[in-house]
């Protein structure tokens, strides 16, 4: 926790002048567009007067976040000060993945965007590939536990009255891998038996729709129609990335004969058209289009391209320059670090997040949408991704007053509430533990792949010794030793323990199955029944915060040990 005469803020404002004395007044709230910049605020705070004026009504929602956030550290003796704040960016998104197993349950998703209004995030996002309950479609969605119409209609208006922008997402050409497995669909695949990939593998199966064929176009006009008129936005997030398989499949010749990017573009335009029946503008994933420079300028009119990338060098400058003066309207979307790696890559999550940042800023950048998915059976819970979240709330408010955030001790105080100060050491420690094993892979940790050894593309245990992985292990003891010690003024404290317990021992147990693997003296009986308390574990860590589909698949991702057991 921050020593009681700094203040701790997060995000921290753009501007903040501490005066000598204590205001115990009560506030005096003025909204007055000429005295304040858009979304901005100002607070003094003297020993006899209470002063917020603000630029508009989001404004003043912001500025009592700021204030709950004071209360929270000195209660009602708040220190007299000066505060001027206003956002670097105007859309600070967070994008939820609950396609990848894990659908949260309504309760746990009100209290997610209570907190994001409270960290001044104004745009949600939920990834969807086949979790939405589309009428005539349930053989796709019949075991996912989908989120309904009624319950897209209650969060928008939950997310309205914070100020926050639900934006529909549907994914509307690669990623639809849950749909065309199913045989009624699979004629609508681009290469049904898989194709090449270009991380050097193939990749078994289908992935995209064929993007000539109508009945494609078809399916994506209903799936529209059931969709869109359940939210409020006029924005929509139609996705249509890593569609590698384009050209490999179906649409060969047509591709051979115009290329890729013009097809890829041809049908990116049609959905627009679609989105556009709907009064939506559309968002889409720009890799597609940042593979072919040459057309982008020919993106549809008005539609805003969506910049991603997750490691700590990811050319977010190169990528956001060419965006940026083809004239299209562009975000930068960095991520958590959570995926892949059961407790996060802090390191890489800050970095990542600074670079995003900076190059949106330099290039001017409408936006900054921080990811956060769930590869691979959406191992890691919902505690992992605070830090990422924390910070990528706090980089889209203001870099300038947030590159050196004391990252530690905001989560402490406003995340965890821990009056201990040891939970927001722990859990970006925990999430180091990833560069301790001594080899980094892209976008996942060493541990993770040997603990779901179908996520790696090359041998998991590549490059690794039996000091990296002791390594390993030391540092997740060290980093939850104090776990026992934490203090939280949460309802989920007692949840959260068990989460980073739970995290804790499937970090652990892939360091005692890799040294097993590498000829240590691991016994394969005493590996098994490890692995059977962390399935329990993960399923009741599971089940507190989200819906039963999904969980089947998750769990098989850590049972597949048990055959080298």
């Amino acid at each position: 926790m921050p020593a009681d005469d700094r203040i701790t803020l997060l995000p921290n404002p753009r501007q903040l002048h501490r005066r000598p004395g204590i205001c115990r007044a009560v506030p005096h709230f003025t909204i007055d567009a000429k005295l304040a910049p858009e979304n901005g605020y100002r607070i003094t705070l003297t020993s006899d007067r209470a002063q917020i004026i603000t630029a508009d009504p989001a404004a003043l929602f912001y500025a009592r976040q700021t204030l709950t956030q004071l209360h929270r550290q000195f209660g009602d003796a708040l220190p007299c000060l000066e505060i001027e704040d206003y956002p670097d960016f105007p859309v600070r998104g967070v994008l939820l993945d609950i396609s990848r197993d894990k659908v949260p349950t309504m309760e746990t998703l009100f209290s997610v965007i209570d907190w994001l209004a409270e960290l001044k995030i104004n745009q949600l996002q939920l990834y969807t590939e086949h979790t939405f309950a589309y009428a005539g479609h349930e053989t796709v969605w019949r075991d996912a536990s989908p989120m309904t119409a009624d319950e897209i209609r209650r969060l928008d208006a939950y997310c309205r009255d914070r100020f926050i922008d639900l934006v529909p997402n549907q994914n509307s050409l690669g990623h639809m891998e849950r749909w065309l497995k199913h045989p009624k669909y699979l004629p609508l695949a681009e290469s049904p038996s898989g194709a090449d990939t270009p991380w050097g593998f193939r990749w078994d199966g289908p992935v995209s729709l064929c993007p000539t064929d109508p009945a494609s176009l078809e399916l994506i006009a209903e799936l529209y129609a059931q969709l869109l008129p359940n939210f409020s936005s006029p924005l929509f997030n139609v996705g249509c990335d890593e569609t590698f398989d384009i050209g490999q499949g179906r649409s060969k010749q047509i591709c051979q004969k115009r290329g890729v990017g013009r097809v890829y573009l041809d049908f990116l335009r049609q959905i627009s058209q679609l989105a556009a029946t709907h009064n939506r503008r559309i968002q889409f994933w720009a890799d597609g289009i940042l593979e072919h420079p040459d057309l982008i300028s020919e993106v549809p009119k008005g539609a805003i391209a969506l910049a991603w990338g997750y490691e700590a060098d990811h050319p977010f400058d190169e990528n956001a320059k060419n965006l940026s003066s083809a004239g299209l309207p562009f975000y930068v979307c960095p991520g958590t670090s959570s995926w892949c790696s059961i407790a996060g890559r802090t390191g890489n999550m800050l970095a990542n997040q600074i670079a995003a940042a900076e190059a949106g800023l330099r290039h001017g950048a409408i936006g900054y949408l921080n990811t956060d998915w769930g590869d691979f059976g959406h191992l890691q819970y919902w505690p992992a991704s605070f830090p990422g979240l924390a910070t990528g709330a706090a980089m889209s408010w203001c870099l300038q007053s947030n590159r050196n955030l004391a990252l530690e001790d905001a989560l402490d105080l406003h995340v965890f509430m821990d009056n201990a100060g040891v939970m927001g050491k722990l859990a970006c420690d925990l999430g180091n533990v990833y560069q301790a094993v001594g080899k980094l892979i892209p976008n996942r940790s060493a541990l993770f792949n040997i603990l779901v050894p179908s996520s790696a593309r090359k041998d998991p245990l590549e490059g690794i010794k039996l000091s990296g992985l002791d390594a390993a292990e030391h540092a997740i003891a060290r980093a939850t030793q104090s776990l026992d010690c934490a203090r939280m003024n949460r309802p989920d404290a007692d949840l959260i323990r068990a989460e980073f317990a739970s995290a804790a021992a499937m970090l652990t147990h892939a360091c005692r199955k890799g040294r097993r693997q590498l000829g240590g003296d691991e016994s394969g009986e005493s590996l098994s029944e490890d692995l059977r308390r962390i399935i329990q574990s993960h399923r009741e860590c599971w089940l507190a915060r989200n819906r039963p589909g999904g969980l089947p698949d998750s769990i098989r991702r850590l049972a597949d040990n048990f055959q080298q057991y």
